[in-house]
């Protein structure tokens, strides 16, 4: 059983708003803590791709992300674009890992160039200074030769490079399920047991 971790979880502008929440919804579900991080442009992506409502005041963000995934009292945290003093802003206080998901290049790009101009971009330079785990999932096609070089970067550093490329040997039915194949693979990565498909080589 997995000892109860403290994830931050960030959201930015990029396409691939359902992995997010479904990864949020499975942290929660699990007894993780979670501090969650989103940008403006994340508000109206989740709003185009799942008419989904991202409130700009933190407290309305908890309320509702708590309701809808049952989560546990003070389980799920919700921080300001610029909120300094937020656990996740400082080297004192990491989380056990971070995942930006869906990531934007602008982004990426912030972080391989060691900016911290907004709360997303710090607490990940936090993660790497502090040689915690950070997991970024960009949804771009195709990539540049910019973004190759700072994700080849980062990947030096020890960042996970991990796109939301979906398999098919497990023959995926819905648009579910090629969701959780990718939120799998997070699992998998932030070292989090699940059920949601079944690995290469086992029975269904």
């Amino acid at each position: 059983m997995n000892s109860a971790k403290t994830i931050t979880l960030a959201y930015t502008g990029a396409s691939g708003m359902p992995y997010g929440v479904r990864l949020l919804e499975l942290l929660l579900a699990g007894g993780h803590r979670v501090y969650l991080l989103y940008s403006q442009a994340a508000q109206l992506v989740a709003h185009q791709e799942m008419q989904l409502v991202l409130p700009s005041r933190p407290r309305e963000a908890e309320e509702m992300f708590s309701r809808r995934f049952n989560a546990a009292e003070g389980q799920l945290r919700v921080f300001g674009r610029e909120d300094w003093f937020a656990p996740v802003a400082s080297g004192s206080n990491p989380a056990d890992a971070m995942v930006v998901c869906p990531c934007t290049m602008g982004t990426l790009a912030a972080i391989a160039a060691g900016l911290s101009q907004k709360l997303i971009e710090r607490s990940a330079d936090v993660m790497l200074k502090e040689n915690r785990k950070l997991i970024l999932v960009p949804r771009e096609t195709p990539f540049s030769t910019i973004h190759l070089e700072n994700m080849l970067k980062l990947a030096r550093s020890g960042v996970i490079i991990l796109p939301p490329n979906p398999g098919f040997y497990h023959h995926p039915q819905t648009v579910q399920d090629m969701v959780d194949f990718v939120v799998a693979r997070i699992l998998d990565h932030l070292g989090i047991t699940h059920k949601l498909m079944p690995r290469w080589g086992e029975q269904d």
